[in-house]
């Protein structure tokens, strides 16, 4: 049939006056008034029925597939926002608290709706009683198990607070992990639930109670939810840690009313200690980060106090104020440890104030937590950042026909330049623990420690192969050894676990050869490899650092390279000076290392032998003649040889 005389619905979309674009249309409305996801197949369906042409169902298709995945990062998005909100609302409680039984209900409430449980409770531990007991309730209908007493070790909260660790059940009665009782399985199954999942509450490295989120019916609970009601067990934490502290407070006020001076002594203390809740509440409902949290306790303390990495903090102070829960003093200075979920964010260091007072002292560990729910409340942001960045390297990595203005616009959003001279660098964990959550744990910590040196590098990182692929920016006068070296040591101090890394060599422009970067990548991987062969787990190297095994590891099989590395100084004077320093090399060793037998086959003095390999030692070192630099150095003169142009 001639074109001109097909049906409308025959052509393409864009031939009937209808560009492809406008197959989106339909989708946007269902976006714009949050549709149901099913709704989102009723203009394909309607396309089909009106019988419309193939490329305009395959437009659909296509547009149909973006909107659903707009809808879902939408969703996610708010569904962050509203763990953001709550856990904000919390810490404003918590800034403002007078009642800690309203903060904990409102804890308690909170992680209920939030995680879509029927019931959520929390439990505090009796040291008196020697067992625990229920707290505050939230969707319980049992009485029984509203006054539950659990004596210590037992059920699921008693293995959660002996392991200071969320445990998680899909069904309770059916879970041979803890220890069942006849008490416990009464009151839980007069609540009818099935499903439960809890955290611990700890203070310092002591657990004082268990935050539970429960389902009367089976469920798995996600990774995010478990961290969810994890940030919410912190915070009842550090509610009941601040009602003691008031309960500390007032008793002491009784004691010092009853001696002026004592109350002269410590007013002014306390005045510093109510200022510093003050700001850092308003911090806290501001938006404030954790410089700012620094200048505000700056202030208070009269004194200068800093946020630092945990890389750049005196390691066995920052070790004991994360083991003992408190700020430790280290020579005129006091270090509190940034600590979320066990993981060492930093410390919050006051300089030159070895005096410090035990109210002070807390003050300065109070601002470390807040600093910690900060930093927790910001991880959401850079976690998606973070993804962005993974998915740009694996692109770089994956699909190598990519359009390069393409891959420099999207790093140029992350203030990445893939023009400049970048290395490649695969970097593994040299432990593996036989508990697999463990060690998936400690992969995790590694690619968030990569993540976050990728985005203060602006370069690039993604969990890759077991372990984590870099590729950050190669500076003025850096070798990818250095960045290589620095890499591993930096990983290593942010997991406080033993990191690996191996470098390529330098990449120019990886956004116009992407190939470049897959075969640097593989390059970094040998070198890796070989590293841990070597017994240097650890440590951090590139494919220059292993001589002539470099050229068995290098992508590029750098051969000059390799020859100029060894040999090039004895080139280099040979062709200054017109001697023949090579040419005696070669006959040295032809002739078994002997001078003897060296001077016979070049028909000079033995004398001038000597003083040519006594030339040769000063350009290439004393050792030179050491059984690793000979096998080198023959190697290079037979490269040099075989890479020279033929004399006629």
């Amino acid at each position: 049939m001639p074109r001109d005389h097909m049906h409308p619905d025959q052509r393409s979309p864009a031939a009937a006056g209808a560009p492809l674009s406008s197959a989106e249309t339909p989708f946007l409305e269902l976006l714009a008034r949050g549709a149901s996801g099913d709704a989102y197949e009723q203009p394909v369906l309607l396309a089909r029925a009106e019988g419309r042409s193939t490329e305009w169902i395959v437009a659909l298709e296509q547009a149909k597939l973006l909107a659903l995945r707009v809808r879902s990062e939408l969703e996610g998005r708010r569904r962050r926002e509203a763990e953001l909100s709550a856990l904000f609302e919390t810490a404003h409680d918590l800034a403002g608290l007078r009642d800690l039984d309203a903060v904990l209900q409102a804890i308690v409430q909170r992680a209920r709706s939030l995680l879509g449980t029927d019931v959520a409770y929390l439990s505090l531990n009796d040291p008196a009683r020697g067992d625990t007991y229920m707290r505050v309730t939230e969707g319980s209908v049992a009485a029984r198990f509203q006054q539950l007493r659990l004596g210590m070790g037992e059920g699921l909260g008693g293995l959660v607070a002996q392991t200071a660790r969320p445990y998680v059940t899909d069904d309770y009665f059916k879970d041979g992990r803890f220890q069942h009782t006849l008490t416990i399985d009464a009151g839980v199954r007069d609540e009818g639930l099935v499903a439960i999942l809890g955290v611990p509450l700890t203070l310092g490295h002591h657990v004082i109670g268990v935050l539970f989120a429960a389902d009367r019916r089976a469920r798995v609970f996600e990774r995010e939810q478990i961290a969810l009601l994890g940030s919410f067990a912190a915070l009842a934490a550090a509610a009941l840690d601040t009602a003691n502290l008031l309960t500390e407070t007032r008793s002491a006020l009784a004691d010092l009313e009853r001696a002026n001076e004592i109350i002269r002594d410590r007013s002014g203390v306390i005045e510093r200690a109510s200022d510093v809740h003050d700001r850092l509440a308003q911090l806290v409902l501001h938006g404030g980060g954790v410089h700012d949290v620094a200048a505000a306790v700056s202030q208070v303390l009269d004194g200068t106090v800093e946020f630092t990495e945990a890389a750049t903090t005196p390691a066995r102070a920052l070790e004991t104020a994360r083991a003992e829960g408190h700020a430790v003093r280290h020579g005129d200075d006091w270090i509190a440890a940034v600590i979320a979920g066990g993981e060492l964010l930093g410390a919050l260091v006051l300089r030159g104030h070895p005096g410090l007072d035990p109210v002070d002292q807390s003050t300065l560990e109070r601002a470390a937590t807040v600093t910690s729910l900060l930093l927790l409340a910001r991880r959401s942001a850079a976690e998606a950042e973070q993804r962005v960045r993974g998915e740009l390297l694996d692109d770089l990595l994956d699909a190598r026909d990519r359009d390069p203005r393409l891959l420099r616009e999207r790093a140029a959003r992350l203030y990445a330049d893939l023009d400049a001279t970048h290395v490649v660098l695969a970097a593994r964990l040299d432990v593996t623990s036989a508990d697999a959550d463990q060690e998936a744990s400690a992969r995790r910590r590694l690619w968030s420690a990569a993540s976050h040196l990728a985005a203060t590098r602006h370069g690039l990182a993604a969990a890759r192969d077991g372990g984590t692929v870099l590729v950050l920016p190669l500076e003025g006068g850096d070798t990818a050894t250095a960045v290589a070296r620095r890499t591993a040591r930096h990983l290593g101090t942010a997991v406080q676990e033993s990191v690996t890394v191996g470098a390529s060599a330098p990449v120019e422009a990886p956004a116009a050869h992407p190939e470049a970067v897959a075969a640097a990548y593989d390059e970094s991987r040998r070198c890796l490899d070989a590293l841990r062969l070597l017994g240097r787990s650890g440590d951090g190297a590139a494919a220059e650092d292993f001589g002539f095994l470099g050229l068995l590891l290098a992508g590029d099989r750098d051969i000059a390279g390799f020859v100029d590395r060894t040999i090039g100084q004895v080139v280099a004077y040979d062709e200054r000076r017109g001697t023949d320093l090579l040419q005696t090399l070669d006959a040295y060793f032809a002739c078994g290392m002997s001078p003897a037998r060296t001077k016979d086959d070049l028909h000079v003095h033995v004398n001038t032998v000597a003083q040519r390999l006594e030339r040769v030692g000063r350009l290439l070192g004393a050792d030179w003649q050491s059984p690793a630099r000979v096998l080198e150095i023959q190697l290079a003169l037979r490269l040099h040889r075989l890479s020279a142009p033929t004399q006629r």
